[in-house]
């Protein structure tokens, strides 16, 4: 059975990339065959797993033209066995116009995946920063959503926004679709606004944050520019390990698995 994940929030710099990157790392780790999407305009993730965006003939730009197959355009992550790539260009911009003028516009991803998903144990979304055309497709395809947040006050703001775009998907294109939980990004559990931030998730959304939360380090700033993950380029790292046990979780279990508790560590 696969799990198919997207991992969305329409504020910009909250870790999705990096969650994408890293929890495909950590799933492959773990014996998973895992398929990353990079839906993307910007193609950071692309970008990240060692492929040059501008350098690239094919994407899943030209898949959602229909001039290829998703299978025609996967490309296999470099010193990761089991990790896949749907690559992103800047052409995915115009995906955008492309699909608005489409009959069934929301299920585009969700019938490209069709033939090649079954392949996969695991296959992640790395949705673009806003909730159009891109990310609806994105939830479209999708089980579950992981919605990364940055700990501060400006990124929840946005939740329960995308909430209610998850309630129009399940109104009008994947009725099944789950939140399966919250990953806390750029954590710093010396500050009071940190704590306060994870748990107002379960007091004012009913969200799950999802255990451990990942801590801010420089590592993964550094990472991405020698096209490699914090769990190659920093394996020790508490960073590494955090998203070690996030892919451990999601392999063993589904939603329920994780509860309802917002609980974090308490400032030392």
């Amino acid at each position: 059975m696969t799990d198919v994940l997207a991992v969305a929030n329409q504020k910009g710099g909250v870790a999705k990339t990096t969650t994408v990157h890293s929890l495909g790392v950590a799933s492959a780790e773990l014996g998973r065959r895992t398929l990353l999407v990079d839906l993307d305009p910007q193609a950071c993730l692309t970008f990240s797993l060692g492929l040059d965006p501008d350098g690239l003939t094919t994407s899943i730009h030209d898949v959602f033209l229909q001039r290829v197959s998703a299978a025609d355009v996967m490309h296999p992550v470099a010193g990761v066995d089991g990790l896949f790539v749907l690559p992103a260009t800047i052409d995915l911009a115009g995906s955008e116009v492309h699909l608005l003028t489409r009959t069934g516009r929301e299920h585009v991803l969700a019938r490209a995946l069709v033939p090649i998903a079954e392949a996969y144990d695991l296959v992640l979304i790395d949705c673009p920063p806003s909730l159009g055309v891109l990310t609806i497709n994105g939830l479209t395809a999708a089980d579950g959503v992981l919605i990364p947040l940055q700990c501060e006050t400006l990124s929840q703001r946005g939740v329960g926004q995308l909430l209610e775009t998850i309630e129009d998907v399940r109104a009008f294109a994947n009725a099944d679709l789950e939140v399966w939980g919250v990953i806390a990004t750029m954590y710093d559990e010396r500050t009071r606004l940190g704590r306060q931030t994870i748990a107002e998730m379960g007091t004012r959304y009913g969200l799950s944050v999802l255990d451990p939360p990942v801590r801010k380090s420089v590592r993964f700033a550094e990472a991405p520019a020698f096209g490699k993950s914090i769990l190659q380029y920093a394996p020790r790292s508490t960073g590494a390990e955090a998203y070690r046990q996030l892919a451990l979780a999601l392999r063993d279990g589904a939603p329920a698995s994780f509860g309802g508790s917002a609980a974090v560590p308490a400032s030392r």
